[in-house]
């Protein structure tokens, strides 16, 4: 996140006007609001001219027919003034509405496309806030300040005019106020801006602790951390409070200010127009004129501090909102072939010829230069329908290698072959129906157990492939016992499940598809042994109609696999069959060992 000091370079306009495609379909409805909420603003300055002709007319003559009428016009001048308000408000309220809600799916959306990397990077409160708090900002902006800036500014400029056409000394003397108005005000935005940022991400820190507190509840619980969890969001809600008193001691002081000189300056004209009417210069009723046109500027003038507070902080709202939307995405399309590898010695793209993984290296982009890369130099070729169990060593890269196929993360050196084809000339879309995952740390959504699993078929998919895939993954005894079988709602990241139910849920969706290509991170980590034996014998059945790559830490997992590679610091130390590599390699054999499971 940037600076505060580069936060305060920005332009407040700059950012604001970024705004504007999404403004740009609903302009007719926000420019209609604005003139109607000018001329319902200015009918305010019509009241003074008919207080002159009151009192220097029926008032002045002792006509009570005269009263009553000049009554009668202001109340219809201020039913109308109210009316137009009213209109003003139902002009904007439904397209601005719309504005944020296609604001916010496209946030969701470009959080779809965004690649793993930055994810990575973000904390998901952060993310959160983006998409709620400073949304609501840009609105609330788009509905008031943004138009009643310009009207309160039509409406100060028209009542100047009036002023200095009704009298223009006393005109002048109002006018005193603008330079240090104007000078206070440039001075107010800039020191508002960095503060309005700083509120703005603490919000965003203060959400990301309440996130992450209620989804490992069971942590917090579990270990007794709840004060040391009610103290961190306390800090942090202290921070935020002392952030929100700076700007309110800010917001305080240009409210005193500009509150405090035009009234000096209101006083002075009426001394000075009291002394022109006492000396026969000025007509009483010109003088009523004058200050109640400059008491309807009052709203006008003082209302510009909370305005600019206002604009400013949907101007950082849009500025964070941005800092998400400009972040490049996934490409859907291919990236273009790996610089440095030819194709000497490929398949033919789209002959049999399973996986192969050639000179791939990969380092995270955000880690420091200086540091080895995750994955070195790795060759290995997969051949078509065989399974292939990958162990290693905690930090090994095992995890890594396997997000390399579906392209969660982009190889930086080398290249992998789909039966021939480079994965980096293949749309994203295309790749990831050919190649399934199941994650060691299996994610669920709110949503039933049926459409968790149906999100690893293809379209059309329904019950017999459900429960096909169930079975294979002997969740379908549980899951008919659910109350509402397949239809159950799992709930928020399917916490209302056991550990070793939402992996064989997730592995369960793995199969769903029967995918050309299986990527499996250690699947069967939280079944217990008899589950495990179970789900091992029906998902031998599987793998011998795909080409799979499969994270293993005991041997029983190992025993599905056809060979096994050893991985060690980044690169391919052995690959053979499982007894092979036991009798030849040491690191191999003390990784299956029950001490080399327990360092793990």
């Amino acid at each position: 996140m940037p600076g505060e000091d580069a936060v305060a370079k920005k332009s407040t306009v700059r950012n604001l006007l970024r705004l504007w495609p999404y403004v740009r379909p609903v302009r007719g409805r926000l420019v209609s609001a604005a003139v109607v909420a000018i001329v319902a603003s200015c009918l305010s300055l019509v009241i003074p001219l008919v207080l002159k002709w009151m009192v220097d007319g029926p008032v002045a003559g002792s006509d009570p027919g005269g009263v009553w009428l000049g009554a009668l016009y202001l109340m219809l001048l201020g039913i109308a003034e109210a009316v137009l308000f009213g209109l003003r408000r139902w002009l904007v309220a439904r397209p601005l509405a719309g504005v944020e809600a296609r604001m916010r799916a496209d946030l969701f959306g470009r959080l779809q496309r965004l690649p793993i990397a930055f994810h990575d990077r973000w904390a998901s409160g952060q993310l959160l806030s983006r998409g709620t708090t400073d949304l609501m900002l840009v609105r609330l902006f788009l509905a008031f300040p943004l138009t009643f800036l310009v009207v309160n500014g039509v409406t100060i400029l028209a009542g100047y005019v009036l002023l200095l056409g009704q009298d223009w000394s006393l005109g002048l003397v109002l006018l005193t106020p603008v330079i240090p108005l104007v000078v206070l005000c440039s001075l107010f935005e800039a020191k508002y801006a960095i503060v309005a940022r700083r509120a703005q991400d603490q919000v965003g820190d203060l959400t990301t602790v309440v996130e992450e507190s209620v989804l490992g509840i069971r942590i917090v619980k579990g270990f007794g951390r709840h004060r040391s969890q009610a103290l961190a969001f306390r800090a942090l809600a202290e921070r935020l409070r002392g952030t929100e008193l700076v700007k309110a001691r800010l917001l305080a002081g240009i409210w005193a200010f500009i509150t405090i000189v035009p009234e000096l300056a209101i006083g002075a004209a009426l001394v000075l127009g009291t002394v022109e009417v006492a000396d026969g210069q000025l007509s009483a009723g010109t003088l009523v004129a004058f200050l109640s046109t400059a008491l309807a500027l009052r709203w006008p003038v003082e209302s510009i501090g909370f305005l600019l507070a206002m604009s400013q902080e949907a101007a950082t709202a849009t500025e964070r909102y941005f800092e998400v939307m400009d972040e490049p995405e996934e490409t859907p399309g291919p990236r273009g072939t790996a610089a440095g590898v030819g194709d000497a010695g490929a398949a033919r793209p789209g002959s049999p010829d399973g996986v192969r993984f050639e000179n791939v290296s990969f380092r995270y982009p955000d880690g420091p230069p200086d540091t080895p890369p995750v994955l070195d130099r790795v060759d290995l070729h997969i051949r078509p329908g065989e399974t292939l169990a990958l162990v290693g060593g905690t930090g090994s890269g095992k995890t890594t290698l396997t997000a390399l196929v579906p392209r969660l993360h982009e190889a930086t050196g080398g290249r992998i072959l789909l039966d021939g084809e480079d994965i980096t000339l293949m749309e994203r879309e295309r790749l990831r129906g050919l190649v399934a995952v199941a994650f060691e740390e299996p994610t669920l959504f709110s949503a039933s157990v049926g459409e968790n699993v149906l999100m690893g078929a293809t379209e059309g998919a329904g019950e017999p492939e459900l429960w096909r895939a169930l079975g294979v993954a002997q969740a379908d005894g549980f899951v008919g016992a659910l109350p509402e079988g397949a239809a159950t709602q799992v709930g928020e990241q399917g916490l209302s499940l056991s550990g070793g139910q939402r992996q064989r849920l997730a592995l369960a969706r793995a199969v769903v598809g029967r995918p050309r290509f299986l990527v499996l991170d250690d699947p069967l980590s939280a079944l217990d042994v008899h589950t495990e034996a179970l789900v091992e014998a029906a998902l031998r059945e599987v793998l011998r109609d795909t080409t799979a790559l499969v994270v293993a830490h005991r041997p029983s997992t190992v025993l599905l696999a056809d060979r096994v590679a050893l991985l060690s610091n980044g690169r391919i130390a052995a690959v053979g069959t499982h007894h092979e590599l036991l009798r030849s390699n040491a690191e191999y054999a003390w990784l299956m060992s029950g001490e080399g499971a327990e360092a793990r």
